[in-house]
């Protein structure tokens, strides 16, 4: 009996929206030969991550067994599946597989960071095959909001997997392959032994509607408008910016793509062949004298990014263009949990200009790319796989994913990041759990989310600063008294006088009675004056700020 196995291990993407990592392996234990599927990012918020970038993935595992790492897969272009790429790449050195729209988009982000880009391969749908190891992989199209995003085929010695990559059952998408059950079916016919699906909409009991569904409702709002519009979306989903183009030069408009990622998109569906026919656009240098009846933005920044197209038109202008009372402004797209803040604001930035703001609260002007829970049951009984892993979603949806694959008779179960199944039998079997976290990257440096870095900025940022300075002469005695520096306090307290004056008030009360071997020690100097400043400022304004404590010493 053969003593080898296969197994999964979400290292991002499971127990989150976002970031997805997936290992699969096959031979003997701790000796398998592995492939990864996708390599992404998530994006910070500044509640949780303040000043970080972006956050990634913790691959220290898969990094410490490179040299069994046969492949990279990448299932489609969102960021949350392709957003590493360029920043873990050199850690891995394993050749990168995708279709032709992804691969360009794969090369985009290893090039920004000085990379070869020939170490992506690019490959055509199933049937082709990639072999990788004891793995043979295909990639089977299906319907996104984005175009060519594929399930993966993955063939090995213990059975067929099938991993779907995000997906929704879409059979007129506008761009893109078309969900087609036949192909599905066909290759699900001869036995899949696994099932790894996609969760995001579990919780949606209605069965998902065609992109094709919304141009209609767009094109009625574009009409009807009398000043500039402008749009936002998702720069990856080219099927809805294409609507929302085609609806403008339909009402007579000239069409103006602002943000670096909607222009990049374009390009790249322009230059793999997924686009043919894209409306005319307009450089944003002509857009500026079109007049504003004639004219409509298709801009980024539809999830508040502060650095996007519509956050800085809502802040006032941007490359010379400002909106104006009788403007409309649309967002094409669904608000990810945890961006309502950012989005909201931008909201109320806009109405206090006099702008109408549409969003689709009333779902009339936007789909969601993922399959909802009808679709999810069409899925399972149409692979009729032994197990169905549910993968990519919070907790919470991989737990209903699972009761409802249980429901309908098959077998399931939840693997959270770091959690290793084994899928060799005929039931999943947690056979292991491996560390796993995030690393962020903070301008241009990239740190791990235990290095105590941001949990000291989320500290500062919640109970301020306060900089200690003293100088000590060659017989440790003080010249002169403590100073202080305040940032982010109050400053007055309880006592109605300057919080500096009572903080230093009491560091020279307390210096003058420090004995001598406090005073010799640096450490225990420090260790001191920090519970001190703690102490006088809860008094004074209710909080324990972080200390710096700088000890100068005179050498004789």
């Amino acid at each position: 009996m053969s003593s080898d196995r296969l197994i999964y291990l979400p290292l991002g993407g499971a127990g989150e929206i976002g970031m997805n990592c997936y290992v699969f392996g096959y031979g003997p234990e701790d000796k398998e030969r592995l492939i990864l599927v996708d390599l992404g990012v998530t994006f910070p918020d500044m509640d949780g991550s303040p000043g970080v970038d972006l956050i990634m993935p913790d691959i220290s595992w898969l990094e410490q067994r490179k040299d069994r790492l046969e492949a990279i897969f990448i299932t489609h272009a969102h960021e949350d599946h392709v957003g590493a790429v360029g920043h873990l790449y050199e850690r891995l050195g394993a050749p990168v597989h995708a279709r032709a729209f992804t691969a360009n988009i794969a090369r985009g982000k290893l090039a920004e960071y000085g990379l070869s880009d020939k170490v992506v391969r690019t490959t055509s749908a199933w049937p082709e095959t990639v072999q990788a190891g004891p793995f043979s992989v295909g990639f089977l199209p299906i319907s996104h909001s984005i175009p060519e995003s594929s399930g993966l085929v993955i063939d090995t010695p213990a059975g067929r997997v099938i991993h779907t990559g995000d997906f929704k059952l879409d059979k007129s998408p506008i761009v893109g392959e078309a969900y087609d059950p036949d192909l599905w079916g066909s290759v699900a016919k001869d036995g899949v032994k696994a099932l790894i699906c996609d969760s995001t909409n579990v919780f949606t009991p209605v069965a998902g509607r065609s992109e094709s569904s919304i141009g209609s409702e767009i094109e009625a709002l574009v009409e009807e408008a009398s000043g500039m519009v402008v749009a936002t979306t998702f720069a990856s989903n080219v099927a809805r910016v294409k609507t929302l183009a085609e609806a403008g030069e339909r009402a007579g408009r000239s069409i103006c793509l602002m943000g670096r990622a909607m222009r990049r998109m374009i390009e790249a569906s322009i230059t793999t062949g997924v686009l043919s026919d894209f409306p005319k656009v307009v450089p944003v240098e002509d857009a500026r004298s079109i007049p504003r009846e004639n004219l409509m933005l298709l801009v980024t920044g539809s999830q508040g990014e502060r650095r996007a197209a519509s956050a800085q038109l809502a802040n006032g202008k941007y490359n010379g263009i400002t909106l104006k009372e009788g403007d409309l402004f649309l967002f094409s797209s669904k608000t990810i949990p945890g961006n309502e803040r950012g989005v909201i604001r931008i909201m109320n930035q806009f109405s206090q200009m006099g702008v109408d703001v549409v969003d689709d609260s009333a779902g009339r002007y936007h789909v969601s790319g993922h399959a909802n829970r009808p679709d999810l049951v069409e899925m399972h009984k149409l692979v009729h796989a032994e197990m169905v892993i549910p993968m990519h979603g919070e907790h919470r949806h991989l737990r209903e994913h699972a009761k409802l694959a249980q429901s309908n008779g098959y077998t399931s179960t939840i693997a959270v990041n770091g959690t290793m199944l084994d899928l060799t039998g005929h039931a999943p079997k947690v056979c292991g759990f491996v560390e796993t976290g995030r690393t962020y990257l903070d301008g241009s440096v990239k740190i791990g989310a235990m290095d105590g870095i941001v949990r000291d900025r989320i500290r500062m940022a919640l109970n301020g600063h306060i900089l200690v300075t003293l100088i000590l002469d060659e017989d440790n005695e003080a010249l002169g008294d403590p100073w202080c520096e305040l940032r982010g306090l109050a400053e007055t307290g309880t006592s109605n006088a300057p919080l500096v004056d009572c903080l230093e008030e009491d560091l020279s009360q307390f210096i003058g009675r420090a004995d001598r071997k406090t005073m010799m020690d640096d450490d225990k100097l420090e260790t001191a004056l920090k519970k001190a400043v703690r102490q006088t400022a809860q008094s004074e304004i209710g909080k324990k700020p972080e200390v710096t404590v700088v000890i100068s010493r005179l050498v004789a």
